[in-house]
């Protein structure tokens, strides 16, 4: 086979995937792992468990992120055709069975690498993936109203930040729990910046979002309490002794949801250059800050 066509086919395939959305998987599960390794107070090295446990992990959490890119491409191919029809299926580098096979093989690494750490992670694991495939496949959620907000922040705050953590700790400890719910909240919230660019596609294919029903500027008001109270309730966690003093910083983070907040109802007609509106950029940064600094306020603390 042609260079020029195995380097067309293996860009097609990354493109499926993703590959920017899968940083954030990594970032983060690393990130809580770690902080979870430290809470525990091991004994070993954490160099002890980075290839049997931490890369392992954070692999599989990338490769259930790329296996639910995958899919929902291959059932969002009309609204593609639509608002982006330079994807890999709607342009014809990709074929649905293609898609889905790469969809299909993704999963079950993720998986098998899920088995690898714990019984507890492996339940996780399949519950995200429960969530990314019924998002999907009918009786697809993400066409659902208030659904489709449910079915992004469940998973990918509340049960990843779960899962992270259940790799050296008890997830069911307060602090973890804690930590989960605001980032399921803040992401409810911040996944409706995905939507704005496929406002116009979604209500042609039957997908009811916040912002093709109410409109972009009604939206974000309704999302801007998700993504604003989870970390203005902070000092309340540290007050009732769930959270320690030190936590107390990520409080600020509630600036830059204002600034998503702002972004929504400015930048709706602007592609940002990561396939989405800068709106979106910004709420995953804000996330993988909110991650890497939970981690270190853990270590340090």
């Amino acid at each position: 086979m042609d260079k020029t066509v195995i380097k067309q086919r293996v860009k097609a395939y990354l493109d499926l995937v993703r590959p920017f959305t899968l940083l954030a998987p990594i970032i983060v599960s690393i990130c809580i792992m770690i902080a979870s390794y430290v809470y525990a107070d091991y004994e070993a090295s954490i160099f002890n468990y980075v290839w049997t446990m931490i890369i392992p992990a954070s692999l599989s959490f990338a490769f259930l992120n790329g296996a639910s890119n995958a899919l929902n491409q291959v059932t969002d191919l009309e609204a593609d055709k639509i608002s982006k029809a330079y994807r890999p299926i709607p342009s014809g580098a990709v074929s649905t069975n293609e898609a889905l096979s790469i969809s299909l093989l993704m999963y079950m690494i993720s998986f098998t690498l899920s088995i690898l750490i714990n019984i507890w992670f492996v339940l996780f694991i399949f519950l995200i993936a429960l969530f990314t495939i019924t998002y999907s496949l009918p009786p697809r959620l993400k066409d659902k109203l208030i659904f489709n907000q449910l079915w992004v922040g469940i998973p990918r705050g509340l049960l990843a930040i779960m899962a992270s953590w259940s790799v050296f700790g008890n997830s069911l400890q307060p602090l973890p729990l804690a930590i989960a719910l605001i980032a399921m909240s803040f992401l409810i919230g911040g996944s409706i910046t995905k939507d704005i660019i496929d406002a116009e596609a979604d209500k042609k294919t039957g997908t009811n979002t916040l912002v093709n029903t109410f409109g972009v500027k009604k939206a974000a008001i309704m999302a801007l309490p998700f993504m604003f109270f989870p970390f203005v309730f902070i000092p309340i966690l540290i007050n009732s002794g769930i959270l320690n003093i030190q936590f107390f910083i990520l409080t600020f983070l509630c600036i830059p949801a204002f600034f998503i907040f702002y972004l929504m109802i400015r930048d709706t007609d602007k592609h940002h250059k990561l396939e989405n509106t800068s709106s979106w950029a910004l709420m995953y940064i804000t996330y993988f800050v909110f991650a890497f600094g939970f981690s270190i306020l853990t270590i340090t603390g």
